[in-house]
């Protein structure tokens, strides 16, 4: 069995330290801050100061593989999350009944939770594990480095103590000080590849009232306007989300701020409208998160790791632009294979390596090219041009053999030139184009002029 310090306790590193546990590894999880998400989930998440995890407060879509590596390696912590209010959605609910069962189906499922949610559901099962030691409050301040080539990492110096480990798991988020550890130490810089998104989000909580109404109907939960994106996320316990997506360079972005002119702005595109006009409590200010980027961190370059004994999770080694939402997914799937193969990469991490190329970075390579081609979109405010491409988000709403097909590519089960590139996805999307002629890519939200007139001058 090996013993095994994680650096960071957000989702990552609760992840990999309660599956290394619950498979007999020795884990000591570090993490500086010394709250920990608890039972208040609303006291947590509307007034627990976060300035390292910005994304903790805004809003996200629990992915298939987050359902699935819980449900594989940890069911009590998935059956508490749901204990806690979070949700389940099939993307085949949009048809109110399933078409029929093919394999895979009854994994396209998003959970609907807020991230305390899954937080604090985690936390309680580390603070139950017996094999893991949480030690709260402290902070990791170097690595302790030996002889080798490449040179090995021994553990981890925290104040004056200094713990060993066979294996340091980095899973401090992206804002993780261990590269500038190695480079301090004369290893090898890790190889970075950093892309601006160029995309800004604004988002505001609200609450279902106990005595209102409930359901927006049928609705979807996207809608567009060529220099901005709106989207409703349903969430637990009555609570859902309110998210305006637009450039950073866009000059009424600052006054989005504003709740009152956010929400004029937002009952301009059906997707949230639907749900504003259900009359909900607002629950928090309007909440900005920009400044992100897509980036990829490898400990190894051409010549191999760059040492051995650490290896890095979470956002610490991907992190992408959450429009996707494939942050936790991947941090997950992350945690599940360091568990999975812990010995091997502790005596030689190249599998690893190896291993998040082959599983993780072609997700990475989507967001970076999604984002780019979002980010000149909104900021040229350019319409739709591919009546193809455009038919197949349409169609999808329709046709359950493209739903299926989206929810492939969505829930990162397979990526979009396999899941689209069917000839039956491609027979179902040319009948039904055939089926409506009249078929042009446009938008359903404002126009600039209509949005413009919202903005206070």
């Amino acid at each position: 069995m090996a013993r095994v310090a994680v650096i960071g306790g957000g989702i990552s590193g609760l992840g990999t330290a309660l599956i290394l546990g619950r498979r007999g590894h020795t884990v000591t999880l570090f993490e500086q801050d010394a709250r920990q998400a608890g039972e208040d989930l609303n006291q947590d998440f509307f007034h627990w100061d976060r300035p390292r995890i910005p994304q903790a407060i805004q809003p996200h879509s629990l992915l298939a593989p987050v359902r699935t590596v819980l449900r594989t390696e940890t069911p009590d912590v998935y059956a508490d999350l749901l204990a806690r209010g979070a949700r389940e959605y099939h993307e085949f609910d949009w048809f109110g009944e399933h078409p029929p069962h093919r394999a895979g189906d009854e994994d396209l499922v998003t959970l609907r939770t807020r991230r305390i949610v899954l937080e604090a559901a985690l936390a309680a099962a580390v603070r139950r594990e017996p094999t893991v030691d949480v030690r709260q409050g402290r902070r990791v301040s170097a690595l302790t480095i030996g002889e080798g080539h490449p040179a090995r990492v021994t553990g981890v110096q925290v104040g004056a103590e200094m713990h060993q480990a066979d294996l340091v798991v980095d899973a401090a988020g992206r804002r993780s000080p261990v590269p500038a550890w190695l480079i301090a130490a004369g290893c090898h810089p890790p190889v970075v590849d950093s892309h601006r998104a160029g995309i800004a989000y604004l988002c505001r909580w609200y609450r279902l009232r106990a005595d209102g109404p409930r359901d927006p109907g049928r609705v979807k939960t996207g809608s567009a306007a060529p220099f901005a994106l709106a989207g409703v996320f349903p969430s637990d316990n009555d609570t859902f989300a309110v998210n305006l997506v637009l450039s950073t360079g866009d000059p009424t972005r600052g006054a989005l701020t504003d709740p009152a002119v956010f929400e004029a702005a937002a009952r301009r595109f059906p997707a949230t409208a639907a749900w504003l006009d259900l009359a909900p409590e607002p629950q928090s200010a309007v909440l900005a998160m920009a400044g992100l980027d897509n980036r990829w961190t490898a400990l190894a370059d051409n010549d191999g790791p760059i040492v051995s004994g650490l290896v890095n999770a979470g956002d610490s080694l991907i992190h992408t632009n959450p429009t996707s939402g494939h942050g936790v997914s991947l941090g997950l799937r992350a945690a599940q294979h360091i568990a999975t193969h812990v010995d091997q990469i502790a005596a030689d991490p190249l599998s690893y390596h190896t291993w998040t190329e082959q599983a993780l970075r072609p997700w990475f390579d989507t967001q970076v090219t999604a984002d780019r081609a979002n980010a000149q979109r909104l900021a040229e405010s350019s319409p739709p041009s591919d009546r193809r491409s455009a038919a197949l988000g349409a169609c999808a709403f329709d046709d359950p053999v493209v739903m299926r097909a989206r929810a492939q590519v969505r829930h990162l089960v397979r990526p979009a030139d396999d899941a689209y590139g069917t000839d039956e996805v491609d027979r179902h999307v040319t009948a039904w184009l055939a089926a409506h002629p009249d078929f042009t890519p446009t938008h359903d939200g404002p126009t600039r002029d209509q949005w413009d007139a919202l903005i206070p001058c």
